[in-house]
């Protein structure tokens, strides 16, 4: 076995596919947000609010890379932006460490995270009128690090289980 590095936008299900993985590889899964909170004892939009994108990226680096270097097997749900920075993308060439890209259009994703604004620093002031428009926006400017993952799986209209299921068979 090996890293099971899942990557995509926010909203394109990393972390609910990820513990679902996991239990069926029967392995530990991580959630790098989660990780981060941990420690630093705040939530990601704390962290955004009081010591900047930047702190938080940095931290996101700092543990993105001792989950890496680590010799257990997981796997390992990353926030949106951790393949932009610090090169963090360039981890994804590593023998053990597999990348997967869950690809979501920008109507799915506009879709989950509408409700749901409020939990996610980068989006939570925009108007529901220019979120589309942002995410489009983003998600080509993300394009080049997405497209580093050894795998891609578009995940629109797609079940928790089908897009497991087809991971699993991609890693075979």
């Amino acid at each position: 076995m090996d890293k099971v590095v899942l990557i995509g936008y926010m909203g394109s299900g990393k972390s609910i596919v990820g513990l679902e993985l996991a239990k069926k590889l029967k392995i530990n899964h991580f959630d790098l947000d989660d990780l981060i909170e941990k420690s630093q004892g705040l939530t990601v939009s704390d962290i955004f609010k009081q010591k900047g994108e930047i702190f938080f990226r940095k931290k996101e680096h700092e543990i993105f890379t001792q989950k890496i270097a680590s010799k257990q097997d997981f796997v390992l749900s990353t926030g949106g932006g951790t393949p932009c920075y610090y090169n963090n993308h360039l981890m994804f060439e590593e023998k053990n460490v597999q990348t997967i890209h869950l690809k979501a259009s920008v109507d799915t994703i506009v879709q989950r995270i509408i409700k749901e604004k409020h939990k996610r620093p980068l989006v939570q002031n925009l108007s529901d009128d220019d979120l589309k428009e942002y995410i489009a926006k983003h998600l080509f400017e993300r394009n080049f690090y997405y497209n580093k993952a050894k795998f891609i799986i578009t995940v629109d209209s797609k079940s928790i289980n089908q897009i497991v299921n087809e991971i699993i068979e991609l890693l075979k």
